[in-house]
C-alpha cells in the first residue's frame, strides 16, 4: 500500500503502508530500544503519539500477546525502517503486520528512520500524520499541522479505567490504591509478586473515596500527556500527604512534584528507551533504566527544605527521583517494572513499597 508521513515543519517521506488504510495523527517520538516493541506499542503512555523505532528491524520475533501492558495498542501509529513479516519465535502468534491490522491501526515502513530521529533531536518533538492508502505529501503535512498540541489534550481520560477493580496478592499482603493514569500491567504484577493487593481506581477518584478502600499506601501510575491535566491526582497528593505513604512512577512522579509546589516542563524530545543512565546521589551508583516520558520536574522549583532530589539522569541532569524529607512520599521518573528494559531498579523500588506497607500494618496493629 502507498503511504506517506508528514511533519509540521513541511517534511514528508513516502514509504509502504502497514495495518489499515486511513489517517493517523499524533506527536512523532522515537525510542531507542531494539526489543520490547510489543510492550512499547501497548504502553498507555504512548497515547497521542506516533512511535518511531530507531532500531532498523522490528517484528522479527512476532507478537505473542503475553507481554501486553494494556488491552491493546495505545500508540497512534508506527514508523519503522523495516518490518519483519515472517517472525521466528516459539511464542509468536502473529506478525506485526497482523497485529496492526487486528488493532485497526496504521503504520509506515521503508523510510529513513535515522534522518527522522536526527531531525527530532535537532528540532524537538513535532506533530505528524501518517496517511496509508495515499502518498500525497502536502496533504500529510497539512494533516500534521492542523491537529491540536498534545499538551492541550486530556489523554489521561482516554486510557484510565472506567470503574475500580481489584487484583489480589495475598490476604495478609496489605493494600495499595493505584491511581490509574494509564498504568502498565507490570506495575500491578510487581506489586502482586510481593503479595500486595492492588485496588486500581480511575484517575478522577477523589481523596475521600480513596480512603474508603482502607489502603496502606497510594501509588500514582505512569500515563500520557501533560501532568497538569491530572488535577485530581494533584489534589489527592495534597490532601493525603502525611496521612498515607504515597509513591509515584513516571507521570505519577511529575504529579507528586506539582503537588509539592514544584513545576514541570515539556522536554525537547523526551526520554524513551531501555538504556537511560540514572545516578543515585546517596549511593553513588548508576542504574540503567527504562523510560518513556516527554515532561520532567524542574529541580530549581523544588523546595529543598521539604524535598530532596535523590536521583538524576547522567545524560542531561534531569530529575529522576524525589523524596520528601518528613513525609512518606517517594517517586521515580523511570519505570522500575521495566518491560521492556533492565530490571536494575525493580527490586529497589517495589521492595521499598512492600517494606513501607509492612511497617504501616505493624504500626496499625
Amino acid at each position: 500500500m502507498k503511504a506517506v508521513l508528514g511533519l509540521e515543519d513541511g517534511t514528508f517521506v513516502r514509504g509502504e503502508g502497514m495495518g489499515v488504510e486511513g489517517v493517523v495523527q499524533g506527536e512523532l517520538v522515537f525510542t531507542t530500544q531494539y526489543t520490547g516493541y510489543e510492550e512499547a506499542l501497548t504502553d498507555p503512555s504512548y497515547k497521542g503519539q506516533i512511535l518511531l523505532f530507531t532500531y532498523p528491524l522490528i517484528g522479527n520475533y512476532g507478537i505473542s500477546g503475553e507481554t501486553f501492558q494494556s488491552d491493546g495498542m495505545k500508540a497512534e501509529g508506527l514508523v519503522v525502517r523495516e518490518a519483519c513479516d515472517h517472525p521466528s519465535h516459539h511464542r509468536s502468534r502473529r506478525s506485526i503486520y497482523e497485529f496492526l491490522r487486528d488493532e485497526g491501526k496504521s503504520g509506515i515502513m521503508g523510510v529513513d528512520t535515522r534522518m527522522l530521529t536526527i531531525k527530532t533531536r535537532e528540532h524537538g518533538t513535532m506533530k505528524a500524520a501518517i496517511v496509508v492508502g495515499d502518498d500525497n505529501g502536502e496533504e500529510a503535512v497539512r494533516l500534521a499541522r492542523e491537529q491540536p498540541d498534545i499538551g492541550n489534550l486530556d489523554l489521561i481520560s482516554m486510557v484510565t479505567c472506567k470503574e475500580p477493580y481489584r487484583v489480589n496478592g495475598r490476604e495478609d499482603g496489605g493494600n495499595v490504591v493505584l491511581m490509574d493514569f494509564g498504568v502498565k500491567r507490570n506495575i500491578i504484577k510487581s506489586l502482586n509478586n510481593r503479595g500486595i493487593n492492588v485496588t486500581v481506581v480511575p484517575a478522577t477518584t477523589r481523596a475521600k473515596d480513596i480512603i474508603k478502600y482502607e489502603p496502606n499506601a497510594i501509588l500514582l501510575s505512569n500515563g500520557p500527556g501533560d501532568p497538569q491535566q491530572a488535577a485530581t491526582g494533584i489534589s489527592v497528593v495534597k490532601e493525603l500527604a502525611g496521612e498515607l505513604p504515597i509513591f509515584g512512577i513516571c507521570l505519577g512522579h511529575q504529579i507528586i512534584s506539582l503537588a509539592l509546589g514544584g513545576e514541570t516542563y515539556k522536554m525537547k524530545f523526551g526520554h524513551r528507551g531501555a538504556n537511560q543512565p540514572v545516578k543515585d546521589r546517596k549511593r553513588g551508583i548508576v542504574y540503567i533504566t527504562s523510560q518513556n516520558h516527554g515532561y520532567a520536574a524542574d529541580e530549581n522549583s523544588i523546595d529543598e527544605k521539604e524535598a530532596s532530589v535523590t536521583q538524576i539522569n547522567t545524560n542531561d541532569g534531569t530529575v529522576e527521583g524525589l523524596e520528601h524529607k518528613y513525609l512518606d512520599i517517594m517517586s521515580v521518573q523511570y519505570h522500575p517494572e521495566a518491560h521492556p528494559g533492565p530490571l536494575d531498579t525493580e527490586k529497589i523500588f517495589f521492595d521499598r513499597v512492600a517494606e513501607k506497607i509492612k511497617t504501616i500494618k505493624v504500626r496499625v496493629k
